[in-house]
């Protein structure tokens, strides 16, 4: 591995971490900048696929309905192993996720394993999403207090 690929594991980690980050603090416009004009997103649950976009324009309505339902929304990130063949990396991202919802006045919280399978173009110098597969993997539900 040279120098230059360092520097670009380097950098993918950090944009995986800043998509996070935004979807946490509900910053959807800013976190659709992290992706290509016409990035593909998939999120299957239990091996079933449940939503399928295409483009930015589609992602942000999406994503502002589904994270508006929730309270508060914290992503741990875990492993995050790429291979990066010049302007173009393949990525597996490993991700805990915790949801905070309230429903008819009680307070929920959703925990998921996620794995994320992405892939990843070097545009004008910054990396951003081509295409983010999701498989969220045994959600579990429960009441706070």
């Amino acid at each position: 591995m040279n120098a230059q690929d360092i520097a670009d594991q380097l950098k993918l980690r950090a944009l995986v971490d800043k998509v996070s980050i935004l979807a946490d603090k509900k910053e959807f416009e800013a976190q659709l900048q992290l992706f290509t004009e016409d990035a593909i997103t998939e999120i299957t649950v239990d091996g079933s696929l449940i939503m399928q976009l295409n483009g930015r324009e589609a992602m942000s309505a999406a994503f502002k309905g589904f994270n508006n339902s929730f309270a508060a929304a914290f992503h741990l990130n875990g492993q995050h192993v790429v291979t990066i063949k010049g302007e173009h990396a393949n990525g597996t991202l490993y991700s805990h996720i915790t949801l905070l919802s309230v429903a008819e006045g009680k307070k929920f919280k959703s925990t998921i394993g996620a794995i994320y399978q992405d892939e990843y173009e070097k545009v004008n110098g910054d990396w951003l999403i081509a295409s983010r597969r999701g498989m969220f993997i045994g959600q579990d539900k429960n009441p706070l207090g």
